[in-house]
């Protein structure tokens, strides 16, 4: 308990304090948080166990609130039951070491973690410049025309290429060739993802070259550069052998490998994917960690994932902006084959500044001190070497001796990969010294000998990252600067509110986001020894019991590494129980009309044939259409997706009748959790009709959005489900699914954020966050309600936990759209709501219980100065077109230029007027109004050639 001096944590967390909530209570007619509960929340869904296992006898006890110190001296306990040895694991997985600068300005500054998504890109042009030079640095040091914005880790990146392949191949065969040598871990999400798609995994000894090839006609290729062995494997011979038999190629590449060994986009490779782990991104037990994915050109309409691109804005100067956007927004829904709503942008961006600050010549200095360690081990090995051409890692054959070298290099603190009985491997890496590889050679009862002769491996030709970005921020101060200039062209939690519909850009607390910088939590391996991961093991059994009880399901997966990733194991779960069941035909998923995008397409990658189930005019899900769909499919449903609240803002009153029709018809419920910010301590998913949830722990549970990544969405079932739960081909004990993801624990070393969160806030804090979230929603929906009418509302006239408000009719009026609110927000220093979802031409809005009255009212007085604004197009005083709506946002260089020919004056465009109680600090946008079809239409999605830099 906090001692009673101390303000406690949840006063912290909750923006309003105890008077400006009784304000904003008055203005709603109710007289507590309580009563607010009572007339907005459906009685049928409400807790009937209020106490959260804090009464007498209680078998699950959640945890009081506590305060910072205390959570942090637990924190730095349990980071202290991990054992931070020296990691020779390999795997995919390589220890690093992160510039302090990087560390500090970058990954512990909330002006790039708390960003959100760059969707407003004129407010987003410094994560967006960071994300374009790590698609340059991919496409450049793999050899491909085109990389994504990230991918969520190695594995599932590797899941992506297979379907583009699949996509893009003449070959219409359902058959792809996997390489034996394939990481344990990329090999099983192959499986998981591949199967539901009616895709046949066919295994071959690559390393054989084009006779390793099997006969039979298949689409696709996959393999590794370097494999788990770490033996380079022949690809150009692969590749010339698969085009010769209309199949396409794709490479799993090491980026750093890449700037010693020719890539393989330059041999002829389709596609390579990875991850950008070891430039600068701690092991943190196996994530978050940024994937990549990168193809030719020709294929860039295909390629799955976020992808920044270079257009122009309204005075004529180039600026970047998602490409492609809209088919990011709606995920492709029902035609979906990928589900593209996944991205690791702050660790992308962490990856691309390693790159600029060490240059090219930096990190092949840091390529061959890692291949020369290796080297030097192999020397040793002698005859005991299985094979001699390798980057990084060396297998060693010793029969029937491979544990006691394992045991012996763990007593000098070192681990190795037992690989089985008679073989060990080594993997080398930044942080190798000679003295890991001497405790490696004593292991091995061996001593240092003179290098042996090998094949060159240095057989690039080709030059990489000439760009000036990557060759002009080497010292501490320039890269210092660069950030900061970076970070002054955005708009995040740090600056503004943020307030996005499903969004819930709630406060990310320093005390939560502390600890993942304990050497405890970043430097140990996914597949450590579980002697080395006994804190982490503690922290994750009781992250996932407290997440289970809030949620009341009965169990818990913490592998899913981002919400898509959770949708997509609960499906499968819920596949595999069907299947389980002998119910092999039950394959519809019924979804409403409103659902989020992700849900169409996680469906089709679980193998489901999508029906829309319509809504009524008021937003909720149409019952007799349902009814209909259930009489309609009959015994062939499987289940259905809601969101609850709904995506329309609203607490649905019949969701429990809703569940139960589904119920009878031998269906299962999948309540998305993306609103789950609006349950958390007064209603439970599991209790009221649903079988299986995913959390967005980014969004209830605090882990920092980071500029679209990283995320965290473990899935909660019932116990029926708990069977079908993600496992892993490298931990015991988990479910008996396949794996969604590349590590056993998913994005591990943010899961103390969340842990965190629960402790600090407890039972009382978690309940009254939800209910000031409420509050706010609806505070906010009635003091713009007259201004802009909110277009959804559940009984008694109150929303959930956001409110969609309606600017179609001000369109059809006056021509004002809803896109020119949301820019014209820039200027008065707000980041926009969430923009025609789910309701063309609408705002979404979502304050959390995180932004103070005064914040809010300022929202409110912005949005009303706005509506006067509007209502000046509507007078004839400007035509749209001329209005500050439509030239907005307003850049610094266009307000000082010297000529001025616009209908308003410069101070109407930079420093609107607001009612406001205290004046806001001015905020620059780093563009003006992008043209985003010009972008489209002429794809640049890398930093332009500099051929002159170079020399």
């Amino acid at each position: 308990m906090c001692s009673a001096t101390e303000r406690v944590f949840a006063d912290r967390h909750i923006g309003p304090n105890e008077a400006e909530l009784a304000k904003m209570l008055t203005e709603l007619g109710v007289e507590s948080l309580e009563a607010l509960a009572a007339r907005a929340v459906p009685g049928s869904i409400l807790d009937s166990q209020p106490g959260y296992g804090l009464e007498p006898g209680a078998a699950f006890k959640f945890p009081w609130g506590q305060s910072e110190h205390e959570v942090l001296e637990q924190l730095a306990e349990l980071a202290g039951q991990n054992t931070t040895a020296v990691s020779m694991i390999g795997l995919g997985y390589y220890d690093t070491i992160t510039p302090t600068v990087l560390r500090r300005s970058l990954i512990e500054n909330p002006a790039w973690y708390t960003a959100y998504t760059p969707y407003q890109p004129e407010i987003s042009q410094g994560r967006l410049e960071a994300l374009l030079n790590f698609q340059t640095m991919v496409s450049d040091l793999s050899g491909q025309e085109i990389a994504n914005a990230s991918m969520l880790d190695e594995a599932t990146a590797a899941a992506e290429a297979m379907t583009l392949l699949r996509r893009a191949s003449k070959n219409k065969s359902d058959r792809i060739v996997v390489d034996a040598d394939l990481f344990p871990q990329t090999r099983a999400v192959l499986e998981t993802r591949a199967e539901p798609l009616g895709i046949e995994l066919v295994e071959a000894d690559l390393a054989l070259g084009e006779e390793g090839l099997p006969p039979g006609d298949f689409f696709g290729v996959v393999l590794q550069q370097f494999g788990a062995s770490g033996k380079r494997l022949p690809v150009k011979e692969i590749v010339a052998a698969a085009h010769g038999r209309e199949a396409l190629v794709a490479v799993g590449t090491d980026l750093l490998a890449a700037t010693l060994v020719t890539p393989p986009g330059e041999l002829g490779a389709e596609v390579c994917y990875g991850s950008a782990q070891r430039f600068g991104v701690p092991l943190g037990f196996g994530g978050p960690h940024a994937g990549f994915l990168a193809t030719k050109q020709a294929h860039a309409r295909q390629l799955p994932g976020r992808l920044v691109g270079v257009s122009t804005d309204a005075d004529g100067h180039a600026a970047y902006r998602l490409a492609l956007q809209t088919r990011e927004q709606h995920i492709r829904r029902e035609r979906a084959t990928s589900n593209i709503c996944t991205a690791q942008v702050l660790l992308a961006v962490l990856a691309a500044m390693y790159a600029s600050y060490h240059g090219p010549d930096g990190l092949k200095a840091i390529a061959r001190r890692a291949h020369g360690h290796a080297a030097a081990i192999a020397a040793a090995l002698g005859e005991a070497l299985v094979h001699d051409t390798f980057f990084d890692t060396v297998l060693a054959r010793v029969p029937g001796q491979a544990a006691a070298v394992v045991a012996a290099a763990k007593l000098g603190g070192v681990n190795l990969r037992l690989v089985d009985a008679d073989h060990v491997a080594v993997s080398c890496d930044e942080a190798t010294t000679d003295d890991h590889v001497a405790t490696v050679l004593q292991a091995f009862g061996l001593v240092a000998a003179e290098p042996r002769a090998q094949a060159e491996i240095a057989d690039r030709t080709s030059p990489y990252l000439a760009h000036p970005s990557f060759n002009r921020y080497h010292s501490e101060t320039a890269m210092l600067r660069y950030l900061r200039e970076l970070s002054d062209k955005d708009i995040a939690l740090d600056r503004s509110m943020i307030p996005l519909g499903s969004c819930t850009m709630k406060l990310n607390a320093a005390a939560e986001m502390e600890p993942i910088s304990y050497a405890g939590f970043a430097r140990i391996h996914p597949f450590a020894p579980e002697t080395d991961t006994v804190g982490y093991r503690k922290m994750i059994k009781g992250l996932e019991a407290e997440l289970a009880f809030i949620t009341g399901y009965h169990s818990v997966s913490l592998q899913p590494n981002a919400g898509s990733q959770g949708e997509l194991a609960g499906l499968l779960a819920i596949r595999a129980y069907h299947r389980s069941r002998g119910d092999e035909h039950r394959d519809v998923c019924l979804i409403p009309s409103s659902a989020h995008g992700t849900n169409a397409a996680s469906a089709v990658m679980a193998g489901m044939r999508v029906v829309v189930v319509g809504c009524r005019e008021n937003g909720d899900i149409d019952l007799d259409d349902l009814r209909a769909k259930l009489a309609s499919h009959g015994d062939k449903l499987a289940a259905i997706m809601i969101t609850y609240p709904s995506t329309h803002g609203v607490y649905e009153a019949a969701v429990t009748e809703l569940c139960g029709l589904v119920h009878d018809a031998g269906g299962q419920v999948y309540i998305d959790g993306a609103n789950l910010n609006a349950l958390v301590g007064l209603a439970r998913p599991g209790h009221f009709g649903g079988d299986v949830s995913h959390l967005n722990l980014h969004k209830t549970f605090c882990i920092p959005h980071g500029g679209g990544g990283p995320g965290v969405g473990p899935v909660a079932v019932g116990e029926h489900l708990a069977p079908f739960l993600p496992g892993h081909p490298l931990r015991d004990g988990l479910g008996g699914g396949g794996p969604v993801s590349a590590a056993p624990f998913g994005s591990a070393s943010i899961l103390p954020i969340s842990w965190a969160y629960i402790q600090l806030m407890g039972f009382s804090g978690l309940r009254r966050a939800t209910l000031t979230a409420i509050a706010s929603a609806n505070y906010l929906a009635r003091k713009l309600d007259q201004h802009f009418p909110v277009l959804f509302t559940g009984a008694g006239g109150f929303v959930a936990h956001e409110c969609i408000l309606d600017l179609r009719q001000i369109t059809k009026e006056t021509g004002v759209t809803a896109e020119d609110v949301a820019k014209r927000l820039a200027d008065y220093g707000f980041h926009a709501p969430t923009l025609s979802f789910p309701v063309s031409g609408t705002l979404m809005v979502e304050p959390t219980e995180s932004e103070s009255l005064e914040e809010l009212d300022a929202f409110v007085a912005a949005m009303v100065a706005i509506k006067g604004e509007i209502d000046q197009v509507a007078k004839g005083v400007w035509s749209a077109e001329d209005s500050p709506l439509r030239g907005a946002p307003h850049t610094a260089r266009a307000v000082t230029a010297d000529s001025w020919d616009r209908k308003y004056s410069r101070q109407v465009a930079a420093y609107p007027k607001i009612a406001s109680a205290s004046p806001r600090p001015k905020v620059w946008p780093g563009a003006a109004r992008i043209d985003g079809v010009a972008g489209d239409r002429n794809l640049v999605c890398a930093c332009p050639p500099v051929e002159s830099y170079a020399e």
